[in-house]
Parts: C-alpha cells; sequence; structure tokens
C-alpha cells in the first residue's frame, strides 16, 4: 500500500496518513491481541462522548497488523508548545484542563488500572520484598473508577485545524484513580527530562483538581515501578531510583 505521508515513527510501529485516514501499523513483534486491545479501548472511549478521532477498521497492511482512524489535520500540543515558547503556560493550563476532562467520564468495560499495575509489579524485575511492599501499598489506596489515559502527555494531543482538540492513542486506557494517572503524566515529563515542567505540571493539576501533592507523591512509586518494565535501560534506571524515593518535590 502506498501512503500519502509519515505521520510519527515509534518503536515497533509507524503511523501513515491516506486520504482522510490515519493509519497505525505495527511491526511483527508486535502482540496481536495488544493491537486489538488498543482497538477495543479506543472504540470504548468513543462512546464517552469525548473528541477523539474514530476508530474505522483493524486491518492488515503488507502483512501487517494495523488500526485505521479518522485523519486530523493540526498539530500536536507538544509541538506548539516548542514553536510557541512564550505560550507554554496558557499551553500546559489547557492540557491540564483537558486532561481533568477525561477524568471526569466513567468508561466501564475497560479494564482495572489496578489489575494491570499488580501485573506489572509482578513482572517486574525488583526484589520479592519490594515487590511485596509495592503490592500492599497500591492494594492500600483508594479504588475509584475514572476514565485514565494512561500516557498523557502533550505530543497525544492534536489542535485541530477545525479548532476542535482531539486526544489519542487509548493503548493504556484503564479505569481507576485520576491521581495514578497524573503521577503517571509527572514521570512522563521527567523521564523526556523536563523536570521544571514536571514540576510545574504536578503543582497545576493539584492545585485545579484540589488534590493534595502528596496524595499524588504516593502513586509514583507504584506507578514507577509498572512504568519500568517496558522502559527501555536508561529509562529503568531512573525509574528504579523512583521506588524508593520518599520526598519528591
Amino acid at each position: 500500500m502506498k501512503f500519502d505521508a509519515v505521520i510519527a515513527e515509534r518503536p515497533n510501529k509507524t503511523v501513515y496518513r491516506l486520504g482522510d485516514r490515519c493509519y497505525k501499523v505495527f511491526d511483527e513483534s508486535y502482540s496481536k491481541a495488544g493491537i486489538l486491545n488498543e482497538a477495543l479501548n479506543t472504540a470504548r472511549v468513543e462512546d464517552t462522548g469525548l473528541n477523539i478521532p474514530r476508530i474505522l477498521e483493524v486491518t492488515n497492511v503488507d502483512g501487517k497488523w494495523a488500526i485505521v482512524t479518522d485523519y486530523i489535520p493540526g498539530k500536536t500540543l507538544y509541538q506548539l508548545m516548542q514553536e510557541n515558547p512564550d505560550k507554554f503556560d496558557e499551553y500546559l493550563e489547557q492540557f491540564v484542563d483537558l486532561q481533568l476532562d477525561v477524568l471526569s467520564h466513567k468508561c466501564p468495560l475497560l479494564g482495572r488500572l489496578k489489575d494491570k499495575m499488580h501485573g506489572k509489579i509482578s513482572a517486574s524485575s525488583f526484589p520479592a520484598t519490594v515487590r511485596y511492599d509495592l503490592h500492599t501499598t497500591l492494594e492500600s489506596m483508594p479504588k475509584h473508577l475514572k476514565l485514565c489515559h494512561g500516557d498523557f502527555n502533550p505530543a497525544n494531543i492534536i489542535i485541530g485545524d477545525d479548532g476542535k482538540t482531539y486526544i489519542i492513542d487509548w493503548a493504556h486506557a484503564t479505569q481507576g484513580n485520576a491521581s495514578a494517572d497524573a503521577a503517571r503524566t509527572y514521570l512522563l515529563f521527567y523521564l523526556n527530562e523536563h523536570e521544571d515542567v514536571a514540576k510545574k505540571y504536578l503543582k497545576l493539576f493539584c492545585a485545579k483538581s484540589d488534590t493534595a501533592i502528596q496524595y499524588v507523591q504516593k502513586w509514583m512509586p507504584i506507578v514507577a515501578a509498572s512504568q519500568s518494565v517496558k522502559g527501555n535501560a536508561h529509562e529503568r534506571e531512573f525509574l528504579e531510583r523512583w521506588v524508593n524515593v520518599v520526598d519528591y518535590v
């Protein structure tokens, strides 16, 4: 198949444009179950009424699995932040407001965040004693059922040419605790060497959601342990340090 353009390249997948459609093509190493789960997650989130690209089909392109969605002309919030540093604070406000809108929704057919994190902790390379502490802490956290994106960062927000805002990439969506989702976003900023932005984001999220910073901080070792399973060597080294951190800010 001949595509119009490459939109993005990521490990194990490439995103293409073909007319008014977007093709996310996965390489052979990617789990079929993971691809179908991402498509199902996206279809379920569509039912919430959030502004996201519609899923159109799951197909096969030159022997590789692909998820096909609407193509949204526009720029990511990350691109706009890079191009307009004078508007960064305004964009960050918009970013947090969008995350809070997502978290205000329910999507009862999605998997549970706690179940996913328990599985990731069990699969991590931490010693049994550390894993036990992480499992115990996770189980003690309040059980919420809010829609969590799981990878909420400015690169997954498109500001469309039509003036509308679209949220993409629902592969990691679950239902769970909003503060766990915020902790993950904080760590994603940190992993991309934006420590100052991570701290500014966390303070803004907590102020807008009326959440104690210490409460989000309690999730950080759990989220870091979960994230360490799929991270590269550099990321794993960084995240492993967070598992035993007491003071974060």
